[in-house]
């Protein structure tokens, strides 16, 4: 694809608005099924969604993460499951854009590939002729039933010293792996996260980059290593790809809660609209603020990450942590908008046909998540503020 030709920020934007009511008249059926409506991925595939990340050279936009935190967020307002799972494609194909060029022809070739996949490395690969025999299951794998690929991180023998063993990153076809229907939860339910298995798989070598290489920024790509998209560190990048749909469900909780005033009253009280009494101007307020505090957050990391592979520069230890607390500070001030207007939705919006409970779950049920915990990513970031080295190798 001519890159003259790709689409802008805003028409990307604006087809994500634009498919808006197809993603909210499905919610319920995700909701129900535990999985995304077809409709519902079609749309996202229309939308170009699950191109944001993709190399030009395959019909893909390069976008950047400025690009896809918008878009993403865009999505959100009308799915958060739906932009959850755009999140972890987008992710999932950066990762897949570090591979070998022959590796990216194979995933990417037939131009309609959807990948999905966990950083945990819950897999055990041992060395065979030409490659690895994986086996292991993965959990979380968020749109594992619309995907056509897998990035996995399994465990293999290290080079060096003869018994030690070290993660590496490769990518499976989802034919060859198992599906597991364990996707029960809470929140975040329309993501169909279910958990995946490989036994005896085989996996050739050309597939496979060692994880500490990945996370040092020695990526196997030949033709991607000049463009800024690909040349940025994968924890900066996945937490920058991963604010947008939180941002777009605080904005979706805002949206619902105003969508709901007129007319309601409080209950056991002389207010017979909401929208007249003191309590609910402050909660309105202080909801929007908060998400105007996420909208920064997550534009700040997108902006370090797209402005740091612009320039090529080197990336010190406290802007990696940086990305990373920045992450953090907008989950948890997503949530904190989101529990005011919940708080503020009165007792009728327990009722599963209310939207506002289920914003509730879902952003609940990000801010639990390993790598997007706040207090996680606070004290990371507090460590390395101290001088100290962080304490973990997703860094």
């Amino acid at each position: 694809m001519d890159v003259t030709q790709l689409p802008s920020r805003t028409e990307l934007v604006e087809r994500a608005s634009a498919i808006g009511p197809t993603l909210r008249a499905n919610i319920a059926w995700g909701e129900q099924n535990r999985r995304l409506h077809e409709e519902t991925v079609e749309a996202l595939t229309e939308a170009g969604v699950f191109r944001l990340m993709l190399p030009a050279r395959y019909g893909g936009y390069e976008a950047g993460t400025r690009t896809a935190v918008e878009v993403l967020g865009q999505v959100a307002e009308g799915d958060p499951s739906a932009a959850w799972i755009g999140g972890v494609n987008a992710i999932t194909t950066f990762m897949t854009s570090l591979l070998p060029d022959e590796v990216q022809d194979e995933v990417f070739g037939n131009g309609d590939a959807r990948l999905c996949g966990t950083l945990s490395p819950t897999g055990m690969c041992m060395p065979v002729e030409g490659g690895m025999m994986l086996s292991g299951k993965w959990g979380f794998i968020s749109g594992a039933q619309h995907a056509t690929w897998q990035v996995i991180v399994a465990v293999a023998p290290a080079p060096s010293p003869p018994g030690e063993f070290w993660p590496i990153m490769t990518v499976v076809p989802m034919s060859e792996l198992q599906i597991i229907d364990d996707w029960e939860t809470s929140g975040l339910r329309g993501t169909g996260s279910v958990s995946t298995a490989a036994e005896n798989v085989f996996v050739p070598a050309q597939r496979i980059l060692p994880l500490p290489l990945v996370l040092a920024e020695q990526y196997a790509s030949a033709t991607n290593a000049a463009s800024p998209v690909y040349r940025t560190p994968l924890l900066p990048t996945a937490s920058a790809l991963s604010v947008g749909p939180v941002w777009g469900l605080a904005r979706a909780a805002k949206r619902e809660f105003l969508d709901r005033l007129p007319g309601r009253k409080i209950t056991y009280t002389a207010y017979d609209n909401q929208h007249d009494a003191p309590i609910t101007h402050l909660q309105v307020a202080e909801g929007s603020l908060l998400i105007d505090e996420v909208g920064f957050h997550a534009r700040s990391v997108a902006d370090l990450v797209d402005g740091k592979g612009a320039d090529g520069s080197a990336w010190t230890p406290e802007e990696r942590a940086r990305a990373r607390a920045g992450m953090g500070r907008a989950v948890r001030l997503a949530k904190s908008a989101v529990d005011v207007f919940g708080t503020a939705s009165g007792g009728s919006s327990i009722y599963t046909s209310v939207p506002i409970q289920r914003l509730v779950r879902d952003i609940h049920a990000v801010n639990l998540h390993g790598l997007m915990h706040p207090d996680t990513n606070d004290e990371l970031y507090g460590r390395i503020l101290c001088g100290l080295a962080p304490n973990t190798l997703y860094f």
